[in-house]
């Protein structure tokens, strides 16, 4: 996993939804996420991941959202200046191989595959986690302003979108992700 993503930007605190309001946002070139964002007031720029540490140096976009462990390993901290503990959106990774190359292995090296994806499993939460524990005062005492939000407020302003996307995949859908832990 990537664990959650929190927002950062070199304009002001963001301590409440409002406060997104006008901010010119990196965000990843994915319809929800835009909707979602659009929802705060945030200008979206969708754009390519290895393009942001540049944008928010020129200046290009304001700010961006990740976990922190991409945070630290990307130096935002060198081009931002707050960091919002908004934990917004979990961020899974997954293990994808192709089904036909899956499926000319061995029997043996597709449990050594799984077994393996499964260690990978393990020491990457860990690492997350250690991230998470850590995080906050590494960033801190390189400069960043940290602000730990109330979630619920950020949760209650993304209501008009949520039921949107009510209306467009249905409730039952919905609430069947919001019930996966």
């Amino acid at each position: 996993e990537n664990g959650v993503r929190h927002m950062t930007n070199n304009k002001r605190a963001v301590n409440a939804p409002e406060d997104l309001k006008g901010l010119k946002m990196r965000t990843m070139e994915n319809p929800v996420h835009i909707a979602a964002y659009k929802g705060f007031g945030i200008v979206t720029t969708p754009m390519a991941f290895p393009e942001v540490f540049t944008a928010l140096q020129q200046g290009t976009v304001d700010g961006q959202e990740n976990p922190l462990s991409v945070i630290m390993a990307a130096k935002f901290e060198q081009v931002q200046k707050h960091l919002s503990l908004t934990g917004h959106v979990y961020s899974p990774a997954i293990f994808l191989m192709n089904k036909a190359a899956f499926d000319k292995l061995s029997a043996a090296d597709k449990q050594i595959f799984l077994d393996a994806a499964k260690e990978a499993v393990k020491a990457n939460r860990a690492r997350v986690d250690e991230d998470d524990a850590k995080g906050v005062a590494e960033l801190r005492s390189k400069g960043m302003q940290v602000i730990d939000v109330d979630k619920a407020k950020f949760v209650s302003a993304l209501g008009p979108v949520n039921a949107e996307f009510e209306k467009q995949f249905g409730k039952a859908n919905i609430d069947r992700i919001r019930a996966v832990k």
